[in-house]
C-alpha cells in the first residue's frame, strides 16, 4: 500500500459521531443527563463532559482493545509495530 493510499484511508476514518459513541450517548441521555461533545479545552477531548457531575466519557472503538469481538483485526502491513501497540493499550 502507498503512503498516498494510505493517507487516504485514515482521512476516512471518523474521530467524532463513531456508532458506538452514538449508543452510548443515546444511552447517557435516556438516563436523564445532559452533556458536552468533545470539549476541547480539556486534555485528550473527551467524547462527552458531563460537567455537573465532574466526569468525562471517553468511548474508544474495539480496534484499540484488541479484543475477540470479531471487529478487531490487526493491519497487514507493519504487523508486528500495531501488534504491540494494541497490547500495550
Amino acid at each position: 500500500m502507498s503512503p498516498s493510499e494510505r493517507s487516504r484511508i485514515m482521512a476516512a476514518v471518523k474521530s467524532t459521531d463513531t456508532s458506538p459513541e452514538l449508543v452510548v450517548r443515546r444511552l447517557i441521555h435516556a438516563m436523564g443527563y445532559r452533556y458536552r461533545l468533545h470539549v476541547k479545552s480539556l486534555p485528550g477531548t473527551p467524547d462527552l463532559v458531563l460537567r455537573r457531575l465532574g466526569k468525562v466519557v471517553i468511548v474508544n472503538g474495539c480496534f484499540w482493545h484488541g479484543h475477540s469481538c470479531g471487529r478487531c483485526r490487526i493491519p497487514a502491513t507493519n504487523r508486528d509495530y500495531w501488534v504491540a501497540k494494541i497490547e500495550r493499550n
